[in-house]
């Protein structure tokens, strides 16, 4: 028991007829439909603060995404030229390395046209 109820409980027990006393008594405090209607008006608006903060984020990493992508795409494409220049030239080299084109005897012309 608190002070207050306990002195509101000794008072009224030894209060009698026409003597002065004073009541303690304790009364609940409630807010007002105003300040309710303006504390849901601020939550209201935190709440929407923090979804704009989120998608404003998510944007951000989306553009971010998109770029990382672009960049994977591109650098998918030059390895696949590279790829090709890289069979181009191990083509050539291979040719003149093999067994076959070892074989050959080279063509020295005999004669030339006459017109």
């Amino acid at each position: 028991m608190t002070y207050s109820s306990s002195l509101a409980f000794s008072r009224s027990q030894f209060s009698g007829r026409n003597r002065n006393s004073v009541s303690f008594k304790s009364r609940a405090r409630t807010l007002g439909p105003i300040s309710n209607t303006i504390i849901l008006i601020v939550l209201a608006c935190l709440l929407g603060l923090f979804y704009l903060a989120q998608v404003t984020k998510t944007n951000a990493y989306g553009f971010t995404l998109n770029n990382l992508q672009q960049q994977q795409n591109q650098l998918k494409s030059e390895y696949a030229d590279l790829q090709v220049s890289s069979a181009q030239l191990q083509s050539v080299s291979r040719a003149q390395n093999s067994s076959v084109a070892k074989n050959m005897v080279p063509l020295t012309p005999s004669a030339t046209a006459q017109n």
